[in-house]
């Protein structure tokens, strides 16, 4: 089998999920010189390959121009008139990605598509008799895919992915130089994934004292509550709805540590190798959704039957008192955080 020169890879969301691809094309593009990638994914998301070499993106507007069957035929007749491809990847594997793989399948084009394990992740949430075990990582999962398309890959979770970057002029004077950076991303898709806000609003409150805290989220509500802990709470800095998703990628670089849950906050500072402290309940670090070349120690949860629930943290907690979350203490995030100076 003859090794690709021209991968197309499609990942359209989300964050997270997108974001997991870029050490897996780092690796593929350091260990093939001749190898040229593609990335097809919302428009929202190219910041996060601008650092590959040989790299290129390619936005799709979901909601507009390459809405539904007829928008992704579209997308497939910009992406074949721009580029010639010998494979191409769908690490999604949902709908839209099935069927713009299908016109590339229909047009003669070699394709492969992610298995994603779902019986085996079945097994292991499920409410008894758990098949508790590590799974294929995600990671592992999206080279599998650019393997069948002939590419020589083995992945090396040491292989950082980016270095640290300049901060903008106008954002470096908001930060104390004197103080350790400490992130705090205290949201998460869902609710089942999220340390309790009043918990995690005394965990900052401890940590403030000494170091500065930035806030990540997104979205108006998310914004909002960060910027009242921001007002409240002296030495904190909310980046939410304050800066470009460039600008904050470049502060996340600049971290000492990441405080963060199962979230797309986790896998934005292991591309800067930011060690992160990650906070984890329903969910859990055997489904393959774990930080690139993150430290397992660094990981804060408590043993429960019960627990992994789900693989996404999306089914309301059975047991109905969210214990895998209300019964992390404060302090063994604040010890955590000690352990790493």
């Amino acid at each position: 089998m003859h090794s690709p020169t021209h991968i197309l890879v499609i990942r359209f969301s989300a964050m997270g999920d997108v974001a997991m691809t870029v050490p897996v094309l780092k690796n593929a593009l350091d260990q093939n010189p001749q190898l040229q990638i593609t990335v097809v994914s919302s428009a929202f998301f190219a910041p996060l390959f601008a650092g590959l070499e040989r790299c290129h993106f390619h936005p799709a507007h979901l909601k507009t121009i390459h809405k539904g069957a007829t928008g992704m035929y579209k997308l497939f007749r910009e992406l074949v008139k721009k580029n010639k491809f010998n494979a191409v990847a769908d690490l999604h594997n949902v709908l839209r990605s099935t069927i713009l793989k299908t016109f590339f399948t229909l047009a003669g084009y070699k394709t492969a598509a992610i298995d994603k394990g779902r019986g085996e992740k079945r097994l292991l949430t499920r409410k008894e008799n758990k098949d508790f075990k590590q799974l294929t990582s995600t990671h592992e999962r999206y080279a599998q895919v650019l393997r069948k398309t002939g590419l020589g890959l083995l992945l090396n979770p040491a292989t950082p992915v980016y270095q640290k970057q300049q901060m903008p002029a106008s954002i470096q004077p908001l930060f104390l130089q004197n103080k350790k950076m400490i992130g705090i991303a205290p949201f998460a898709q869902h609710k089942e994934k999220m340390y309790p806000l009043e918990k995690m609003k005394m965990v900052v409150k401890l940590l403030a004292v000494d170091n500065q805290m930035i806030f990540f989220g997104g979205g108006a509500e998310e914004t909002a509550v960060l910027k009242a802990w921001a007002s409240e709470i002296p030495n904190t800095i909310n980046a939410a709805g304050n800066f470009t998703f460039t600008e904050e990628l470049a502060i996340i670089s600049n971290l000492d540590v990441m405080i963060s849950m199962d979230s797309a906050n986790m896998h934005l500072a292991s591309l800067y190798t930011i060690p992160v402290i990650s906070i984890w309940g329903a969910t859990h670090p055997y489904a393959g959704f774990y930080g690139w070349g993150q430290n397992e120690n660094n990981i804060v949860s408590i043993d429960l039957s019960c627990r992994p629930c789900s693989v996404f943290g999306n089914k309301p907690c059975w047991r109905g008192d969210h214990a895998c979350m209300m019964q992390i203490q404060e302090n063994l995030i604040i010890d955590k955080i000690n352990s790493l100076t």
